[in-house]
């Protein structure tokens, strides 16, 4: 089944399906949407940005750039996601091409691993976008948690890059859960939903990388606590 799984064909029939449920979702959830012009104004810094959402809401991630982002002025970079190298992120770097967006392939985090995983080039290519004041999209707890917890990537990128952590929330209600280790969300196309885009988290360069990622981590939980208020939902009325 992997390797099935791996087949140029297979992983781009699933892309095709991934971005169809996509593009579904995002037009037809009834979405609240707060904190767009404050996105507004941090694009037209001078300086790149670091999106940054949970990954259990993968499939709900390209919702800032078809309702906000697509419209804005043009970055040195199109807008890409940071994608790691499984199988299941080569279905989901091919559905995010049909949207017209990048992908970065690797991992930021994680780095006792044995295996590099790409994250050397990943890093490398993610920098020199955030470098020339491009958008990058990561999961700050991907690609395997824990869940919800900033991991020391993002952070980093942002010191080393000058870039600007952008809290960025997803809450749909009802929405089915899967039994993975994100508790990965599969969102009801004509349910009720909440986008919340929080303040830009700034990192200094030589400050300490624990308080900032202290201070990400905050910023997420409070741009996720309103966002659920929004949606009306809660983890104990999410459908498993």
């Amino acid at each position: 089944m992997k390797s099935l799984l791996r087949h140029p064909i297979v992983s781009s029939l699933l892309g095709y399906v991934i971005w169809s449920y996509m593009v579904l979702c995002a037009r037809t959830i009834r979405w609240t949407v707060e904190g767009e012009a404050g996105f507004r104004d941090a694009w037209k810094a001078d300086h790149g940005l670091i999106v940054a959402a949970w990954h259990s809401r993968v499939l709900l991630l390209p919702t800032i750039w078809s309702r906000v982002a697509r419209k804005l002025p043009e970055k040195a970079y199109p807008t890409s996601m940071l994608i790691s190298l499984s199988r299941d992120g080569e279905a989901v770097a091919k559905a995010i091409e049909h949207l017209g967006l990048d992908s970065v392939r690797g991992s930021s985090t994680h780095k006792r691993k044995r295996k590099d995983k790409g994250g050397v080039a990943a890093i490398a290519e993610t920098s020199r976008r955030l470098r020339s004041a491009s958008v990058v999209c990561i999961t700050p707890d991907g690609p395997r948690g824990p869940a919800e917890q900033v991991q020391p990537g993002p952070v980093l990128l942002a010191q080393r890059t000058g870039a600007a952590i952008i809290p960025y929330a997803l809450a749909v209600k009802p929405v089915w859960r899967l039994d993975t280790w994100d508790r990965f969300m599969i969102p009801i196309p004509f349910s009720k939903g909440a986008m919340v885009i929080g303040d830009p988290v700034l990192i200094e360069k030589g400050g300490d990388a624990d308080a900032g990622r202290a201070a990400t981590q905050a910023a997420m939980d409070a741009t996720y606590e309103r966002a659920q208020t929004l949606a009306g939902a809660t983890g104990r009325e999410d459908m498993t």
